[in-house]
């Protein structure tokens, strides 16, 4: 089923007798859902799109990649940096925005401009009811009762089918620097990253790729950047010297490192002091990002590294693999019981991805 109106789609749910696997472009979905295949990608085209206020409003199966192209002929982006998951997933076809949402997908760029959800100020979706319910707007402004603008980025599909999603929206910067220490220990890398995140010097990323190097982008304009860039560098002297490199920031934005390789792949968020410990009881391949506090994981096929690293304060999701556990880490059951009664308020027939986040 592809609808192509809000309307349509409404009476499918409506229609609906039995459960319903919610698909975007199906780039970026992890974990398994039952049902009958419903798609997005019909429910796409620009609604708005103010350049001068910074506001774009479009259609939830519009292609991620026609409306990056669009902002930036106008010199502007989307500002979380949206992870393009194809070559890690082994997946074709084309990111949709309502996909992003959906999964709350959030680059490097998180730690300075927020993740997918902050940027998020209006949706429209069809609930269990076939009712179509919109909340936020077009402007940023304050939010009474339920904020379901932030309840449905990361929803994974199982509280709403979105139909429309308005962004509040970024300039493109006019210089991009990135630095890079020599390789570092993880521990020395996460106080590396520590020290130049708390500092007054702003930087737009920071990761540590093993073998590579640890890495920090500073973005704006041109005079800032440069003085920016070289007062980290001094900050940075006791851990070695920060020197100007090629960008890395596409291929740790898609875990290019793990691509087309053998095991499972998991993804941590946990405090960044607690992420060199943490990987070590993991074994396997490490990627920081976020300063540390994410962290990406290659391991051995099969295993329950919730298990081998507990205790950790924190989530670990199976992003990629064969380990017989549940793909979202299990909440506490006060967070289970909140979800829960969400899920049945807004998906009373429990008709969508149902399973998926249990």
């Amino acid at each position: 089923m592809r609808p192509s109106t809000e309307e349509e789609l409404a009476e499918i749910v409506q229609g609906a007798a039995g459960p319903l696997r919610i698909r975007g472009g199906g780039t970026r979905a992890i974990g398994h859902a039952a049902g009958d295949l419903l798609e997005t990608v019909g429910l796409a085209g620009v609604r708005l799109y103010e350049p001068g206020a910074l506001t774009l409003v479009a259609g939830a199966g519009s292609r991620l990649a026609e409306i990056e192209a669009l902002l930036a002929g106008e010199g502007q982006r989307l500002p979380f940096e949206v992870p393009d998951m194809r070559g890690l997933l082994g997946r074709a076809g084309a990111s949709t925005l309502g996909g992003v949402v959906a999964a709350n997908a959030s680059g490097p760029r998180r730690i300075q401009a927020g993740a997918c959800r902050d940027s998020l100020i209006g949706v429209r979706f069809v609930d269990g009811a076939g009712q179509v319910v919109k909340n936020g707007g077009r402007v940023m402004k304050n939010v009474t009762g339920y904020d379901l603008v932030k309840l449905l980025a990361g929803s994974h599909g199982t509280l709403g089918v979105l139909t429309e999603v308005a962004f509040k929206l970024l300039p493109m910067p006019e210089t991009t620097v990135t630095l890079a220490l020599p390789d570092l220990a993880p521990d020395r890398a996460v106080a590396a990253m520590a020290a130049a995140l708390g500092s007054p010097f702003d930087p737009s990323a920071a990761a540590h790729w093993p073998g590579r190097g640890t890495f920090l982008r500073v973005e704006g304009f041109e005079a800032s950047v440069r003085y920016r860039a070289m007062r980290l560098r001094a900050l940075l002297a006791p851990f070695g010297v920060a020197e100007e490199v090629e960008s890395p920031w596409e291929a740790i934005r898609d875990v290019a490192p793990f691509h087309g390789r053998e095991g499972d792949v998991w993804r941590l968020s946990l405090k960044p002091s607690d992420a060199p410990a943490v990987a070590a009881r993991a074994g396997g391949e490490a990627l920081f990002d976020w300063g540390g506090g994410l962290v990406w994981l290659l391991c051995d096929p099969g295993i329950d590294l919730r298990a081998r690293i507990a205790p950790f304060a924190g989530h670990a999701t199976l992003i990629r693999g064969s380990a017989p556990v549940a793909v979202f880490q299990p909440e506490p059951r006060p967070l289970a019981a909140i979800a829960a009664g969400l899920r049945a308020r807004f998906d009373p027939r429990g008709l969508f991805n149902p399973g998926l986040m249990a």
